[in-house]
């Protein structure tokens, strides 16, 4: 069996981050497990160390510090990693720019834009060293076309979207593969936590039709992670069947 590739997963512990994480467990990865609640990272890491071996890092994406000094803390194994998903973000609210909270506003640039540049800061020199390596930036449809309301949300994903282009340009001489996947409605706890804790509103939002599950969206980072090496899935759009685009979903009544 050929040497298992050590991944690194951000947002491990709940929706896309956990599902993308028990998925490469069985496909010969190992894993460094990167979450801000420990409880939820232990009983991950308990659960898939029965496949593969597991460790995880505490930090908060936001907190440079805190990014920094969990990577340091890794020893040289597992510092060598092979893969990147940067899988941390949220949606904070859903009004119009002219009402719009500017905690929620600094909360989705924080997370969404800068911690996958701080946490991407931490892991690439080594990437770079050794001329090998992939990330996965997972984006947003919302990355692709705005949509009302949607405003800081949808500027923080073209973010992301802008910035794993210049990765792949910047990286491209290093041999490193660069992978966007922008997911369309997947029913995980993204919102509950735009609509901060409404369960009946963020419920609405996946009822009358059958969104994505995270499962969908691991599978497709398995996909791009396990092409030949002279192949990269550069830019991926995942819909459900009853989306059309981020305004256009087909409800049953």
């Amino acid at each position: 069996m050929p040497q298992k590739r050590t991944a690194i997963i951000t947002g491990a512990t709940s929706g896309i981050g956990e599902a993308t994480a028990s998925l490469l467990a069985g496909h010969n990865f190992r894993l460094v497990l990167c979450g801000r609640r420990k409880d939820r990272l232990e009983k991950l890491r308990q659960g898939l160390s029965l496949k593969t071996e597991v460790t995880t890092l505490s930090f908060d994406v936001r907190d440079k510090g805190a990014v920094a000094a969990a990577f340091q803390s890794l020893d040289d194994g597992w510092r060598q990693a092979d893969v990147l998903v940067n899988n941390a973000g949220n949606a904070h609210g859903l009004a119009p720019i002219q009402s719009g909270s500017v905690e929620d506003w600094d909360a989705m640039i924080d997370i969404n834009v800068k911690g996958l540049l701080y946490v991407s800061h931490e892991v690439l020199p080594a990437m770079v060293k050794k001329n090998s390596g992939h990330i996965v930036n997972l984006g947003s449809i919302a990355g692709k076309e705005a949509y009302p309301n949607g405003n800081v949300y949808c500027a923080s994903k073209f973010a992301v979207d802008a910035l794993t282009k210049g990765m792949r340009m910047d990286l491209n001489a290093h041999g490193i593969k660069v992978t966007a996947i922008h997911p369309g409605l997947v029913e995980t706890e993204f919102s509950l936590v735009r609509f901060k804790g409404d369960k009946g509103r963020a419920d609405a939002v996946y009822q009358g039709y059958q969104p994505l599950r995270a499962e969908d969206i691991a599978d497709m980072v398995l996909f791009a992670l396990t092409r030949p090496p002279h192949v990269v899935v550069a830019d991926l759009v995942v819909f459900p069947v009853a989306q059309a685009s981020s305004t256009i979903v087909r409800k049953s009544l």
